[in-house]
């Protein structure tokens, strides 16, 4: 037995009384008349940008970051990519990174999170990158977060995370920080 099997045997061992799941499939939940429309207020409220695809995805990314030079994506979409998040030495190799480009699988109207799976060896590609770049199929928002965890699914690496605009904290000096733990920036791309 591991060190954490035993911990959490010892735990279970001294659980004195167990409670069953609560059903939840009777909460009504917050829905939109418009979800992209939502979804995209709520986005710029968290400090995203959102915008449409017209033309080549490429030439978008270089237009909305036109001084980037280190650009890190595995979609074969992106081929101006400098760095392969499956290619990479490690994690480290990432560090650099001015615009990491991602897929997103949906949105969420509520509160302008979108669903990330890990679809790359090195998920650090979606916290290291200075700009997130994140495709995003805009008839895929659902209104919220009940939805959105029934359409939650894991792929090869077994990970995911909810991204919700650009990294911030505000908590040294009661001063807003930007890129405090992840991207500066976060760019929605809807296509």
């Amino acid at each position: 037995m591991s060190k954490k099997e035993d911990i959490l045997a010892r735990y279970r061992a001294h659980v004195r009384e167990r409670f069953d799941r609560p059903v939840l499939d009777d909460i009504q939940a917050i829905t939109y008349p418009d979800p992209l429309a939502q979804f995209v207020r709520m986005s710029q409220t968290v400090g995203g940008r959102v915008v449409e695809a017209e033309g080549n995805i490429n030439d978008l990314i270089r237009k909305l970051f036109p001084e980037a030079k280190e650009i890190a994506s595995n979609l074969p979409e992106i081929t101006i990519a400098t760095r392969n998040p499956d290619t990479v030495e490690s994690a480290r190799a990432l560090n650099g990174t001015d615009v990491g480009v991602i897929r997103g699988c949906f949105g969420v109207a509520e509160n302008g999170c979108i669903w990330i799976p890990q679809t790359m060896k090195e998920k650090a590609v979606c916290f290291i990158s200075e700009n997130l770049v994140i495709l995003l199929p805009k008839d895929r928002i659902v209104n919220n977060m009940h939805e959105a965890y029934r359409q939650v699914e894991f792929h090869d690496y077994g990970y995911g995370t909810f991204i919700s605009g650009p990294s911030k904290t505000a908590d040294i000096a009661q001063v807003l920080v930007m890129g405090a733990q992840a991207a500066r920036s976060v760019t929605v791309v809807l296509v």
